[in-house]
């Protein structure tokens, strides 16, 4: 009966699982391989990227920043410096006539060139002068009459005195003959007078020039007629040496002027161009004005130069520049060298090792291309030119500035050395 059961319910037969598939072995092996190649290439290639960057940046930095900068350089000196005043001038001539004719006539000759330079007495027109020698003539004739009438009158005086005495006539008709003699003088006085006024008129004809200078342009012809005492020059002269500057300086500066006038000093002023770089001439001070301007400010002052070259012409604006003072034992800088920043001015210094220092300092009073500075030691190099890429503690190749010549005429030295003892 058992075995009947067991028959009737089998057991299920057992399962097994799949054996699991495996993937070739080579296969396996060739993706690790790939991933570790493309890993080692774009290591590769990153490497050459960063080391073309750095090279690149270390070629801009040798490029922007060389080894060593070459500069101009020139030397502080111990020296003086002149404290000016600058003022906008006018060159004024001392004399200018508009010569006129005091006689009314016709113009016979023009003497003169235009721009011709002339002496006092030098001969300009000629008015016709036949009416004035006429006028001369008429009146040395009635002189000649009138002193003829008035010795008679003295004569006759010399008879009525003689018979005066002795009482051969009235002492009345004596007194009568003596101031008849006293009435034909006056005539004889009166007709020299016209006789010197025609002289003076013929005279008149003649216009020289009255003083030493240049004529101007021709303003008439011959043929023309004038008039005595018009308003219309004939020619105008112009004094041109000496010749005078009258500038205006500010109220500020007229107690040191004055103080250097009492003293008796000559306050030298220097005419420069337009642009204040080329000196024209030099002069001094001859007086200032009496009064201040209320509306401006400022003060007239007049210098007067010699212009022996006719350098100065009148009317000429120039700029002028008045002498008022002199620091001594200043240090001396040229102007170039000085630069400024936010913190102010200052200076390229040159060390002994080759090494530029920004060194700050005071600028005190400025001479056209010379500076007073205080901050530096009179015999340091300082920089003038080649600012473009120079920073501190750069190494600098130094050359000496134009002409070899430091501030104020002293030979820079070499940087490093001690420039004192250059000469």
């Amino acid at each position: 009966m058992a075995n009947t059961t067991l028959e009737s319910n089998p057991a299920p037969p057992q399962r097994y699982p799949h054996p699991p598939i495996e993937e070739p072995r080579g296969k396996s092996h060739a993706w690790v391989w790939v991933l570790i190649l493309l890993a080692v290439v774009g290591i590769g290639y990153f490497l050459y990227r960063q080391r073309q960057v750095m090279e690149a940046t270390e070629k801009a930095k040798g490029f922007d920043h060389p080894q060593s900068v070459p500069v101009v350089v020139d030397t502080a000196r111990t020296g003086d410096i002149g404290v000016y005043v600058q003022a906008l001038g006018a060159v004024t001539p001392v004399n200018t006539v508009s010569v006129t004719s005091r006689v009314q006539g016709q113009i016979m000759a023009v003497h003169y060139t235009e721009g011709q330079m002339l002496h006092k007495g030098d001969p300009l027109l000629e008015i016709d002068p036949k009416p004035y020698q006429a006028a001369l003539t008429q009146t040395q004739g009635q002189l000649a009459h009138d002193q003829a009438v008035l010795n008679e009158a003295k004569i006759d005086l010399d008879r009525y005195q003689q018979a005066y005495s002795r009482n051969a006539i009235a002492k009345q008709q004596m007194d009568d003959q003596e101031q008849l003699v006293h009435q034909d003088e006056g005539t004889v006085q009166n007709d020299e007078g016209q006789v010197e006024n025609s002289r003076v008129n013929l005279e008149y004809c003649h216009i020289v020039s009255p003083i030493d200078g240049r004529v101007g342009l021709r303003l008439v012809d011959p043929g023309n007629m004038v008039q005595a005492n018009g308003t219309n020059a004939l020619v105008v002269v112009t004094q041109l040496q000496p010749i005078t500057v009258i500038f205006s300086v500010g109220e500020d500066f007229l107690p040191q002027i004055e103080r250097q006038l009492r003293a008796g000093q000559r306050l030298v002023v220097d005419a420069f161009d337009r642009s204040q770089t080329k000196k024209i001439a030099s002069g001094y001070l001859l007086t200032l004005d009496n009064q201040i301007d209320p509306t401006t400010g400022t003060v007239k002052l007049r210098a007067i130069f010699p212009n022996e070259d006719s350098s100065l012409f009148p009317n000429q604006f120039v700029n002028a520049r008045l002498l008022v003072d002199t620091e001594h034992g200043a240090t001396l800088i040229p102007t170039a060298a000085i630069q400024r920043n936010a913190q102010g001015p200052f200076v390229y210094v040159v060390k002994p090792d080759q090494t530029a220092s920004l060194q700050t300092i005071t600028v005190g009073t400025a001479d056209g291309d010379v500076s007073a500075v205080q901050g530096i030691q009179p015999g340091t190099s300082v920089i003038v030119n080649g600012f473009d890429k120079l920073e501190d503690g750069i190494k600098v190749i130094t050359s000496a500035g134009t002409g070899g010549r430091g501030a104020g005429g002293t030979k820079p030295s070499a940087a490093g050395a001690n420039p004192g003892t250059n000469p």
